[in-house]
């Protein structure tokens, strides 16, 4: 199906395009191309690119900084700057936490944080998860004790992404052990130079630092930082977790890497001809590109409906199950494609009669577990279908 945009929508993609072959760092787009782990400083210069341009609060309105966009535009700028192999930008700040701020938020919270956040000045990483309590977020043991005007922290959270490039935090914690666990639950920030925080890396699979687990002790915060209502954190998480599981559903990106397994299996022989003219690889390809489609065109519908106020609210965990899981076939049918040269380590470290092993091999490796984890965080997709059920099913 072809998707119809208007003339001033194709004259914006038109507009978004030119601005990212103009801008986008060669370097930077090479290392996306070639699954390159991206460093603090490259994350920073893409922020700060697309900012010059007043391109990051996607969501915010023009008076917080935003660029008044609506849908449409937000979905183009999506789409555009994963085609072109640009970073995804880091969500906690601009899509996350800003948001929640603008709907929660006091004046005084909005006034100090959001310029900090376009700016680049503050780097926020999320206190969601625990040992205890990942899926079952609700089940959180870290606690905040009202001291006079602190709240005094005590506590682990664990898969914190990026968190060894954050100064700042915002968590869950419980101010309530005594209330029901969902009703206990406050949203907090924390400046990470406080005393009594430690933060400690976690290896992955594939050999990278990407996560982190934080460890909070008499850690003292004042309680201007609370957002919201005391034990009222609850409605506050669901509501950032709806913007982070739009964002892990990253369609763009699929459709980027759906043209390069199409490129990848054109040029790859096997059994004497190319791989994507193999009866089996095909059918593969063609049932993920009509998955993708599919997705694409519900993503679409979603975002008009919600122009209006008419989508139903269960729509942002349909398009992470289905997201995440056509990224982890694409992933999985890119390893297939290269065949014994995608080693689950560094090419460097193959011996030296081992296969000739393509410049991406390994990096195909180590994205292939990376996004394991994309059925798990966020809400593991087992719990994204029961929340389908109960909004779809409910008497």
């Amino acid at each position: 199906m072809d998707l119809q945009f208007t003339k001033e929508e194709e004259d914006f993609r038109d507009e978004v395009r030119a601005f990212i072959r103009e801008n986008l760092p060669k370097d930077i787009q090479q290392k996306v191309r070639n699954n390159t782990p991206l460093d603090k400083a490259d994350y920073e210069k893409w922020h700060a690119i697309m900012q010059s341009r007043n391109w990051l609060g996607t969501t915010w309105p023009v008076e917080h900084g935003g660029p008044g966009w609506n849908n449409y535009q937000r979905h183009i700028v999506g789409e555009e700057t994963a085609l072109a192999y640009a970073p995804r930008l880091v969500a906690f700040g601009v899509a996350m936490l800003g948001p929640v701020l603008l709907k929660f938020g006091t004046e005084a919270q909005k006034a100090e944080i959001l310029p900090r956040i376009l700016d680049g000045t503050d780097w926020w990483c999320q206190g969601y998860s625990e040992p205890g309590a990942g899926s079952d977020l609700a089940s959180l043991k870290t606690r905040a004790v009202r001291d006079g005007d602190h709240y005094i922290i005590n506590g682990q959270k664990t898969w914190t992404t990026l968190g060894q490039h954050a100064n700042k935090i915002f968590c869950l914690v419980r101010t309530d052990a005594a209330a029901k666990a969902q009703e206990g639950i406050s949203f907090i920030l924390v400046d990470l130079d406080t005393p009594g925080i430690e933060m400690r890396p976690i290896k992955l699979i594939e050999g990278g630092h990407e996560v982190n687990e934080v460890f909070f002790t008499d850690v003292r915060v004042p309680v201007s930082n609370l957002v919201g209502k005391e034990n009222e954190g609850w409605t506050i998480a669901k509501y950032l977790l709806t913007h982070e599981r739009t964002n892990i559903a990253g369609t763009g990106f699929a459709i980027r890497d759906l043209a390069a397994l199409k490129e990848l299996a054109a040029k790859t022989i096997r059994n004497g001809k190319p791989l994507i003219e193999d009866p089996l690889f095909a059918k593969e390809i063609a049932e993920t590109e009509i998955d993708l489609e599919a997705i694409r065109i519900t993503n679409l519908r979603v975002l008009s409906e919600s122009e209006t106020g008419a989508a139903s609210g269960y729509e942002s965990s349909m398009l992470k199950i289905k997201g995440t899981v056509i990224v982890q076939r694409l992933n999985s049918r890119t390893r297939q494609a290269l065949g014994a040269a995608a080693a689950p380590f560094p090419a460097e470290k193959l011996p030296a009669n081992a296969l000739t092993v393509p410049e991406d091999a390994a990096a195909a490796a180590a994205a292939y577990f990376n996004n394991r984890k994309l059925s798990i965080f966020g809400g593991s997709n087992e719990i994204q279908r029961n929340i389908i059920a109960k909004d779809l099913f409910r008497g």
